[in-house]
This record gives C-alpha cells, structure tokens and sequence, in this order.
C-alpha cells in the first residue's frame, strides 16, 4: 500500500513540478509549486519524518507559497505575450537539457535501493527537541543570531531608501 501511494504522489508531484516550469500564467505557477511541496510533504511522512512534513505543509506550501501568490495578484503579473518568432537554439537546447534530465532521472532509479525503515524517535519532533539542546545546540544558536543580523540588515537597506 505504501509503495503504490508513492509511487502515485511521485508521479503527482513531478507533473506539478513540469507544469510549475512550463505554463506562461504566474498565477498557475505558483499553485502547482505548492501541489509539488505537498507531495514532498507526503513522501516525508511515507519515510515515517512527520515532523519533517508538518513544517514543509506549514513554512513552505503554508506561508511563503502563499505569500507568492498574493504577491502575483498584487502586481497583477500578466501571462507573457506569445512572441510568434520561431528560437531554435532555444527549444534544441531545451530539449537537450530534458533528454539529460530524463537520462539523469533513469540513472537515479536504476541506482535506488530500499530505505531502511524509519525508527522509532527517528524524524519525530521529539527526537528534532533532543538533538537540537543536545549536540547542535551551538550550531542552531548561531544560525538563530545569523538570521537575526540579516533581518536587521534588511531594514537598515530599506528605510534607506525612504
């Protein structure tokens, strides 16, 4: 059962990704961007990481997918005009770079081997509690105090401007 939901949220997922990259509307962009990270979130939680996929569902398709798109319709981005002239170069080396994908894609499946199941603290949020008091307790800190630094550096550059 788990390997058919997978194997159906990867196939959602990858569709969603190529429909992210190839419609001209932003706005479809972004909701199929934000179908992609659900089906990332769902496969986290098949590999038994539910904290993982929780804070993918609520960072990621949550708050900054969602911030994207109410910026798209602020600026009421329009979809970009057909051009009409034919660029060969372009759709040679477009399809070049899908023909290396495909091959690179084919290459990673061939290579996969069964993950070892999940234990049980593994992926959990308590087990993310421990290791972040524990052994990263400095790392995080300091990452903590680094995004601190760049949001204050952020508004000194913005009311400069003003």
């Amino acid at each position: 059962m788990g390997t058919a939901v997978f194997y159906l949220v990867a196939a959602v997922g990858v569709v969603s990704a190529i429909a992210a990259m190839a419609h001209r509307n932003p706005v479809v962009n972004v909701l199929s961007l934000v179908v992609t990270l659900f089906s990332i979130a769902v496969s986290y939680a098949l590999l038994g990481a539910e904290f993982l996929a929780a804070a993918q569902i609520l960072v990621y398709a949550g708050a900054i997918l969602v911030l994207f798109l109410f910026v798209v319709m602020l600026l009421g981005a329009p979809a970009e005009p057909d051009a009409g002239e034919s660029r060969p170069f372009q759709r040679t080396a477009g399809l070049a770079l899908a023909a290396l994908a495909a091959a690179g894609g084919a290459a990673v499946v061939a290579a996969i081997h069964a993950a070892a199941p999940a234990g049980a603290l593994r992926g959990t949020a308590q087990a993310l509690g421990v290791m972040l008091t524990g052994e990263y307790l400095f790392a995080f800190e300091f990452i903590s105090v680094l995004l601190l630094a760049a949001l204050v550096g952020a508004l000194v550059l913005v009311k400069r401007k003003h």
